[in-house]
C-alpha cells in the first residue's frame, strides 16, 4: 500500500533527524540549455521582465548588424556541474543526515557524466530531464539513473523522439524505462502551463497523457519552484491517477532547491526501489519555500543575469551565459557579439535596475506585499475536508 508523507521544515527542524537520507532531485546546471524564447514569452506577464525584453529587442545591435532572435538564441543557468552539485550537497548535509543528489539537466547528462569522472568523484546517478513534445505542449519528465554503460544509447534514443515525436513510439519507450527495473521517471512540474497554451487545453492534455502512459511512470512531482497551488494541483492529479508523489527542486539559480526527499534507502538504487516498487515517499519542503512565491522567481530571474566575480572565466556576466548565433549560424555568447564589444547602454542600464530589486530595501518591500499567510497555512491541503 502507497505511503506518502509531505512536512515542512519550518514547522519541525528536527524532522530529518528521523530518516538516514536526504535526496535532491531534479536541478540544472550551466550545461542547461535554456531557450530565450521561452524566458521572453514567460517574462512577458511581468512587468519588469517585459520592460527588459522590449529593451532588448529595440535596442541591442550585434556586431556585423545582428538583431537579437529570440527564436534563434539560448541562455545557461550559472553554477557549474561543481558547484551545483555542492549546493545541493552541503545543503542537506547541514540537515544531519546523508546527501544524494541527482542532477537534471535539460536533455543532457553532461554534468553527472562529468562529475562522476572527476578524481575522488561522490556518488551520482546519471539523469536528465527529458523535454517530451506532445501535441501543442511540451511535458518534462525527470528520468533518473539511467544505466551508465547504457546512457549515452539512451539519450540518443530520447533526443530522437523529441526530434520527431510520435504517440505510439513514446508509449515505447516509456515502456522500455520502465523496463529498465533502477531507473525512476518522474513527470515533473505536470500542472505548469508551460508553454501558456491556457488552462483547460493543458490539464486535458495531461489528463490524456497520464491515460496513456501513466503506468510506466513512477511519481508527479511537488516542484520547489511552482507555487502552491499547482501544487495542491498535483497532489490532487496524483490520487486521481493513483501515482505517487516525490519532490524536485528545480533549481536554475543560486539558491538551493526548496524540497527534498527523506529516506532511509542506504543509495540512490535503493531510493528508485523505496519509491517504485515500495510506494514510500518522504517529501520535505524546506525554509525558503515559505517565502513569497512571486519573490522567489524574481530572485530566480535576478540570479540569471547578476555578475558572479568568483565563477569560472566565461560564466561570470551574463551576456557570456546568454548565446545567440553569429553570421555563420554558429551559436556564441552575448559579450562576443555586441557592437563595439560591450552591450548597449539602455540594456546595461536595465539589467542594473532589475538586480536592485533583489537588494534590500526593495527586496523587503516585495516581501511584504507578496506575503501569503493564508497559503502557508493550508499548505498543501492535507487537511482540506
Amino acid at each position: 500500500m502507497a505511503r506518502l508523507s509531505i512536512s515542512y521544515l519550518w514547522r519541525d527542524t528536527k524532522l530529518p533527524q528521523a530518516f538516514r537520507a536526504g535526496v535532491s532531485l531534479h536541478s540544472h546546471t550551466n550545461q542547461s540549455i535554456e531557450p530565450l524564447a521561452f524566458l521572453a514569452k514567460v517574462g512577458a506577464q511581468y512587468p519588469a521582465m517585459r520592460q527588459l525584453t522590449r529593451w532588448l529587442e529595440k535596442s541591442s545591435q550585434a556586431r556585423d548588424g545582428l538583431g537579437i532572435s529570440y527564436a534563434s538564441g539560448y541562455w545557461t543557468p550559472p553554477m557549474t556541474p561543481k558547484q551545483a552539485f555542492d549546493l545541493e550537497w552541503e545543503q542537506i548535509e547541514k540537515l544531519g543526515v546523508a546527501p544524494m543528489v541527482s542532477i537534471t539537466d535539460h536533455d543532457s547528462i553532461q554534468a553527472p557524466m562529468l562529475l562522476s569522472a572527476m578524481p575522488n568523484a561522490r556518488p551520482i546517478p546519471v539523469s536528465v530531464e527529458w523535454t517530451v513534445p506532445y501535441g501543442i505542449q511540451s511535458f518534462h519528465l525527470g528520468v533518473h539513473n539511467l544505466p551508465g554503460s547504457r546512457a549515452t544509447e539512451w539519450m540518443a534514443v530520447l533526443a530522437a523522439y523529441t526530434a520527431n515525436p510520435s504517440h505510439q513510439r513514446l508509449g515505447e519507450i516509456l515502456a522500455a524505462l520502465n523496463d529498465e527495473p533502477n531507473v525512476l521517471v518522474v513527470f515533473n512540474h505536470p500542472a505548469w502551463d508551460l508553454y501558456l497554451i491556457g488552462k483547460v487545453r493543458h490539464k486535458y492534455l495531461v489528463n490524456e497523457f497520464l491515460q496513456k502512459f501513466g503506468s510506466c511512470l513512477h511519481a508527479l512531482e511537488l516542484n520547489g519552484l511552482r507555487d502552491w497551488n499547482e501544487n495542491r494541483a498535483t497532489r490532487r492529479l496524483a490520487e486521481k491517477w493513483n501515482l505517487q508523489l516525490v519532490s524536485g527542486g528545480d533549481r536554475h539559480g543560486v539558491e538551493p532547491s526548496a524540497n527534498i526527499n527523506l529516506t532511509n534507502a542506504a543509495d540512490f538504487t535503493e531510493f528508485v526501489n523505496e519509491i517504485r516498487r515500495e510506494k514510500m515517499s518522504d517529501v520535505l519542503f524546506l525554509s525558503q519555500y515559505a517565502e513569497p512565491w512571486k519573490l522567489r522567481m524574481l530572485q530566480s530571474a535576478i540570479d540569471a543575469v547578476r555578475f558572479y566575480p568568483e565563477f569560472p572565466r566565461g560564466s561570470r556576466a551574463w551576456d557570456e551565459r546568454f548565446y545567440h548565433p553569429d553570421g555563420h549560424g554558429v551559436p556564441r555568447p552575448l559579450s562576443e557579439l555586441w557592437l563595439n564589444g560591450r552591450a548597449p547602454w539602455a540594456m546595461r542600464w536595465s539589467i542594473r535596475l532589475f538586480q536592485m530589486m533583489g537588494r534590500k530595501p526593495v527586496s523587503t518591500s516585495l516581501r511584504m506585499v507578496w506575503s501569503d499567510a493564508d497559503q502557508l497555512h493550508l499548505a498543501l491541503g492535507e487537511h482540506d475536508s
